[in-house]
């Protein structure tokens, strides 16, 4: 617990540190208090310190970016997707979803389950092979085996068996005990798999599986087109088939006695045991036969899966095999069923499929009900058991990346009643057609945690889509879906406009901002426009009112220093900014006479009155205009206040302010002339501009303006003036004289002091620069309902400039006692209901006055102001600085919210090395600071943001949101919240096969793998082939997993476990006799290498 005085007082711009100018006596050492003249003590306790702060991720949403395997445990119901960057995502029921990350980053090759083991091996490219406990809620590798002189193209796990197949590039064959991750000496050598007389190498391993008829039988399959039986007891080949043409993969008929190969050509084989000279069936499903007679040339069939079923004919399902001079078709999933074949068209590539079957025996008949189909971007799932295969409805928010994510927001602590209403107007949009079976990636167990509060996510998207997702509990749901293109026409093949548009993407979404008590939603797109929704549960017709702002300064208002010598430091007001211009029903006269375009926007506005279903509806778009054939520049900050009625924002020419109630333009100005005779770089003013259209609409600025009564601020020094650019701009005082862009980086509205005479809060808009300036805006709002529809909103002089160094970020307000001061609003209500002639509805505004709650510590609030390289407390209204620190010198902050945690408030940041901090406020001592994640493109620094509750969310690639928590009380209950991937079931029986089908050649169930792969047998392997590493997951967990591989026995000991039953003694003996089981087996070893060359007479 922190508490801190301070001393305050109004103070004036001759006391030290308190011109309110952020000069370097404001603080030049971090959270140093400034001193004051006439005593008025404020007491804030600090409740946050150290402990309360701790950065851990805690789930990730969407499609796995550019997955390469897929597996999947038919008894647990849960599904495993790989991906390139060496991420693993296991998917069940709702809210069992897990991710997690291969520390070497290396891709995925292949995935197999251990299946109800709860555990998962994984292979990677960098040739690892690694093992994963399912059984904890966040999975850890328990052990890894790297091989040092083989690459891994192949693995094969049979069911319940503790011994890994694993082949390789060269084609041998290696075996791994999945229990202690050891490689056994049992090798099948290529060249002892292939005939002596074959003069060339079968190539890699493409395929192992044991036969369904005898688990002692390894079917290995060569790319070359090589296939061997091998007898693993015997030790040789039962037969050898070679085909000419390069296999892919293989697939057995449940009864052993059959196979089937796909191959490159785009054929089928199915062969017999019998007799395997050759294929007792070569079909090309897609191949027909031309005029001349030949089969026209196919793809290659990447996969093939044969499937029987009881009720009807065997299934074959199979990607790939499409002729080529069918050019341009998508990528296909064809179904065999019977006679019939059914060709299933995909949005994109196959990257791998999997039939889901009834049984994990796979000698029995295997009655598949649905096929996976992972593509490179979707996951999709078929219903096998209706005839014409219909899709299952995915749960899981795959879709994030339908249109790439152009920017994201994120709400904690939502208005209870807003997740409801968009779902059950997003409901009435949603696609048919599905499966109405339930989805079959069922497993796992997940409850709604006690820590749960209503979250809102929102993506913006580059075709000009939002997406609503309600976050709430660790889950992602999509709520509701918005298109803002259609507030404009399509652009015409012959409209001039359309190919000078500079974006591809013309409707991308730049930024959006929301306020969720009044719903009223604005959207920033790239063509510089706004767009202003209403949220209305109605449908209605409506007309969109369109406003045009002038928002650009021209090439002939930049002057040099030389021209102006003898002009005075303040011209007339209002005279050279940029000028509004409202829109009228043509707009003749847009192109000048030399045909430069002119004083047109980007798009067009839909002119008629259109029908809008309920959700969100637009109300006013907003768009800034072409100046001397010069497109609009992008705007770069955007704040929106339903208590006002008023949007704000600004580009790097200047701000403009719309009242969007009376639909009018108060505000469009230069930056430079915000600041009136205040700029702090005593720069040069501009000539007046040569107007080319009325100044109607300026007429209530320019007369607030001439009462300009600012006392002009001092020059700061050179050092100060350095200190305070952003990263991107020249330090020499020329070079701001000459250069006039200074961008509006923040805005901000909210009940503040304007001035520093103020007594009384009033409207205010606080506006940041790219130059480190902030600048309060004060404004005078009509309270009364019919006053404000009627009489014009005043907007005054600049009431104060601030500084900091860098470019100014965030604003915020708390009052003195450190509360968080909320924006006032506007409660919701519908726009398009009846309204009563006899009680007209009036507008019901919520208000947080600075000093509603503050009798007992006086007047006035504390101002945060955050910019790239450091954050300042001030107190207003006095506008003396009482906290400074500076968050960076050698970076700087990419995004900085202030945010509420364990009931108090903090200043969060993300810097653009990769820190994650947070400051506690007002005193700004630091209480984090993590290097978290190297900003490795742009796409994280666009849509990192944090919210309340110790939440912070990013786009971790471009299909995937990460949301992360920087609360300790968050990690702490994280595991409570996070679902279960492993639940305790009965493995199914094996069917009673009977006695005939078992005595004539069933499976041979006497085989025993220990006995030939265990190292009394088979020996050790070679030390340099592979090398065992520990993993780093917890003993516990360690035990767990093994008991799991082991089976019942050792199931029923973890029972004892937890029955707390004491097994010390049981340990210690089993420990003596693994010890004399190894000294033997040397020992044994030993003899054995003594006496392997002597003759039977040398004995």
């Amino acid at each position: 617990m922190k508490k801190f005085r301070k001393v305050l007082d109004g103070l004036t711009t001759s006391s030290p540190g308190g011109t309110g100018m952020g000069s370097p006596s404001c603080g030049s050492a971090a959270g140093t208090p400034t001193a004051a003249q006439t005593p008025k003590e404020i007491d804030i306790q600090e409740t946050l310190v150290s402990e309360n702060f701790q950065l851990c991720k805690t789930v990730r949403h969407g499609f796995p970016y550019q997955p390469t395997a897929l597996a999947f445990d038919p008894v647990q119901k849960i599904l495993a997707i790989g991906s390139r960057s060496g991420g693993i995502r296991i998917l069940g029921g709702p809210g069992v979803d897990c991710y997690s990350q291969h520390e070497s980053g290396a891709a995925v090759l292949q995935l197999q389950f251990l299946i109800n083991e709860g555990a998962l091996v994984t292979a990677c490219a960098d040739d690892t092979l690694h093992l994963w406990n399912l059984r904890q809620r966040r999975p850890a590798v328990l052990h890894s085996l790297k091989f040092n002189r083989e690459r891994i193209t192949f693995c094969h796990l049979p069911f319940q068996s503790k011994w890994l197949y694993v082949g390789t590039e060269r084609g041998n064959t290696h075996i791994v005990n999945i229990e202690s991750f050891i490689l056994s000496g049992y090798v099948i050598m290529w060249n002892k798999a292939i005939e002596l007389s074959t003069k060339t190498h079968p190539g890699p391993i493409v395929h192992l599986s044991d036969s369904p008829k005898d688990e002692g039988k390894l079917l290995i399959g060569f790319e070359g087109g090589t296939i061997v039986q091998w007898d693993l007891r015997a030790k040789k080949g039962d037969f050898r088939i070679y085909y000419d043409e390069a296999i892919h993969s293989v697939s057995w008929h449940h009864e052993g006695k059959q196979f089937m190969c796909s191959h490159s050509d785009g054929s089928l084989t199915l062969w017999n045991l019998r007799n395997t000279t050759k294929p007792i069936q070569v079909t090309f499903p897609h191949g027909k036969i031309q005029k001349d007679g030949r089969k026209e040339s196919c793809k290659p069939i990447l996969k093939v899966e044969y499937k029987t079923s009881r009720s009807s004919e065997p299934f074959v399902i199979f990607s790939g095999g499409l002729s080529y001079d069918k050019a341009g078709r998508r990528p296909t999933l064809t179904i065999m069923h019977g006679k019939a074949i059914t060709v299933l068209e995909m949005d994109y590539p196959i990257v791998e499929f999997m039939v889901l079957c009834e049984t994990p025996y796979n000698n029995e008949v295997q009655e598949p009900y649905a096929v996976v189909v992972l593509l490179e971007k979707d996951l999709i799932v078929v219903d096998l058991t209706q005839s014409n295969f219909p899709v299952f409805e995915n749960p899981y928010p795959m879709d994030v990346h339908e249109s790439p994510v152009t920017c994201t927001a994120y709400f904690a602590d939502c208005p209870p009643d807003i997740i409801p209403i968009l779902y059950s107007i997003g409901a009435k949009h949603k696609k048919t057609g599905y499966s109405q079976k339930e989805w079959p990636v069922s497993g796992g167990t997940w409850t709604l945690g006690s820590h749960t509060y209503p979250e809102i996510i929102i993506t913006g998207h580059a075709d000009g889509s939002i997406k609503f997702w309600d976050a709430s509990a660790i889950t992602l749901q999509m709520l509701y879906k918005m298109k803002t293109s259609k507030v404009f026409e399509k652009p015409k093949p012959g409209d001039a406009r359309a190919p000078e548009l500079v974006e591809e993407d013309p409707f991308a979404v730049q930024m959006v901002s929301w306020c969720p008590q009044s719903r009223i939603f604005c959207v920033v797109g790239i063509s510089a426009y706004i767009i202003l929704y209403r949220f209305s549960k109605y449908d209605a017709n409506t007309q969109i009112v369109s406003l045009e702002v002038r928002l650009q300064c021209e090439s002939e208002d930049v002057i040099s220093p030389s021209e102006n010598e003898n002009n005075p430091c303040f011209s007339e007001p209002g005279s050279h900014s940029p000028q509004p211009h409202q829109q009228h029903p043509a707009s003749p006269g847009s192109r000048t006479p030399e045909g430069v375009k002119d004083s047109i926007p980007c798009l067009k506005v839909k002119d008629r009155v259109v029908r809008v279903p309920p959700g969100y509806q637009s109300e006013l778009v907003i768009q800034l205009l072409w100046v001397d054939g010069e497109p609009p520049q992008q705007i770069t900050s955007l704040d929106i206040n339903s208590a006002y009625g008023l949007v704000a924002f600004g580009n790097c020419y200047g701000l403009a302010v719309v009242d969007y109630l009376q639909k009018t333009i108060l505000l469009c100005m230069s930056t430079l002339d915000l600041y009136g005779a205040t700029d702090p770089y005593q720069r040069l003013t501009r000539s007046p501009r040569r107007n080319r259209q009325s100044t109607s609409g300026l007429t209530e600025l320019t007369d607030n303006q001439q009462s300009i009564d600012m006392e002009r601020s001092k020059s700061p020094t050179s050092e100060s003036r350095e200190n305070s650019f952003s990263r991107s701009r020249s330090s020499s005082v020329s070079s701001i004289d000459r250069d006039t862009k200074e961008a509006i980086t923040t805005l901000q509205f909210g009940e503040s002091y304007g001035r520093k005479s103020d007594a009384h809060p009033t409207p205010c808009l606080w506006v940041g620069t790219s130059l480190g300036v902030a600048l309060l805006i004060p404004m005078s709002i009509p309270t009364d309902h019919e006053e404000r529809m009627e009489e014009a909103v005043t907007i005054g002089p600049s009431g104060g400039v601030l500084m900091l160094k860098g470019s100014v970020t965030r604003f915020s307000f708390l009052d003195c006692m450190g509360a968080l001061i909320q924006s006032p609003y506007e409660v919701w209500r519908d726009p398009n209901t009846a309204e009563d002639p006899d009680r007209p509805r009036k507008r019901k505004l919520v208000h947080f006055s600075p000093s509603s709650s503050q009798d007992a510590c006086g007047e006035g609030h504390l101002a945060v102001v955050c910019s790239e390289r450091q954050a300042k407390v001030f107190l207003m209204p006095s506008q003396s600085c009482l906290f400074v620190h500076n968050i960076t010198e050698s970076s700087f902050v990419l995004r900085a919210d202030v945010v509420s945690v364990c009931n108090s408030v903090c200043l969060a940041c993300f810097c653009a090395n990769g820190h994650v901090m947070t400051l506690s406020l007002p005193s700004l001592r630091p209480l984090m600071d993590v290097n978290y994640l190297p900003l490795t493109d742009m796409r994280i620094a666009r849509t990192f943001c944090f919210t309340n509750g110790g939440q912070a969310l990013y786009l971790s690639s471009p299909t995937e949101i990460q949301r992360i928590t920087y609360s300790q009380e968050m990690c702490d209950n994280l595991q409570e919240m996070l679902g279960e991937l492993f639940t305790p079931i009965e493995t199914p029986e094996a069917q009673n096969r009977g006695f005939l089908k078992g005595f004539f050649g069933g499976n041979a169930h006497n085989f025993d793998r220990e006995e030939l792969f265990g190292e009394a047998a088979a020996g050790k392997a070679s030390r340099s082939l592979a090398q065992h590493i520990p993993g780093q997951a917890g003993l516990e967990g360690m035990k767990v997993a093994a008991s799991g591989v082991v089976g019942d026995l050792a199931r029923a000991r973890v029972a004892l476990d937890e029955r707390g039953q004491r097994l010390g003694e049981l340990e210690e003996r089993t420990a003596l006799m693994m010890t004399s089981a190894e000294t033997f087996s040397k020992h044994a070893h030993e003899v054995m290498l003594k006496c392997k060359d002597k003759k039977w007479y040398q004995f």
